[in-house]
């Protein structure tokens, strides 16, 4: 993959070399963890790396300062902004468990959302994970959430952000929980911050109980139920077929 600094002045780009390098070397290591054991097999062509601010006006629209475009992932490397995003997901909410997870969380957790993104590149995943589609997509974002976590953090690491994120799907359930997981689609990415997270959260929680409580653990089995559906045509929704439907209700 090509590195591609895409930043204003030079002053931005020394602000962040340390980090960019530090999670370089970092994803390197995750990305031969794709490729011995999870079908990773056609990278990205690069990584833009670049501010949040060029990332989310300039870039993209969406409010999420790391996405993939085709083939290139944006990302930007900015912890702080990171930080006050994830407090921004409250919504003015006072939850002080929450607050302060985000404001103290070591940045492992923001490199996740880096190694998200190269996870979307699996082959695993049928289809192109960038076409509009409603059926299915939560089981993507949701396993390019699980896999990151569960293979980079430790086991208390993993456990407490589960639990800050099935805290803030308690915290918005009755704002943004009135739809399926099914209809997170293209469409979701136009409402508000929250609006988004709140299904990524939801997704992530699905691929949890899937993985460690249905298939015991084994990521495997559940990657052949979905090929299943997949194959069989779509019959009826995700959910529906692995019989999670009722599962945030």
């Amino acid at each position: 993959m090509k590195h591609i600094y895409a930043y204003e002045n030079t002053s931005d780009y020394e602000k962040y070399q340390s980090t960019i390098e530090r999670f370089s070397e970092d994803l390197f290591a995750y990305q031969q963890e794709l490729q011995e054991n999870f079908q990773l097999r056609d990278l990205p062509k690069g990584i833009v790396w670049t501010t949040s601010e060029l990332a989310t006006t300039t870039f993209s629209t969406i409010p999420i300062p790391a996405f993939t475009n085709k083939d290139l992932i944006y990302f930007s490397p900015d912890e702080d902004d990171w930080r006050k995003l994830f407090i921004n997901q409250l919504e003015g909410k006072k939850h002080p468990e929450i607050e302060d997870f985000y404001l103290t969380m070591p940045d492992v957790h923001i490199f996740t959302i880096l190694a998200h993104e190269l996870t979307h590149h699996l082959d695993l995943f049928p289809d192109e994970f960038d076409e509009e589609r409603r059926d299915s997509i939560w089981f993507e974002e949701g396993m390019c959430e699980y896999l990151p976590r569960r293979i980079i953090l430790s086991d208390f690491e993993f456990d407490r952000f589960a639990h800050i994120e099935a805290e803030l799907i308690k915290m918005f359930k009755d704002k943004y929980g009135r739809h399926s997981l099914d209809e997170f689609g293209q469409a979701s990415y136009k409402g508000s911050l929250t609006s988004i997270m709140f299904d990524y959260w939801r997704s992530f929680h699905a691929i949890k109980y899937l993985v460690e409580e249905r298939a015991n653990h084994n990521v495997y089995q559940v990657f052949e139920e979905y090929h299943r559906w997949y194959e069989e045509g779509r019959k009826q929704p995700l959910t529906a077929f692995l019989g999670i439907e009722d599962l945030f209700r």
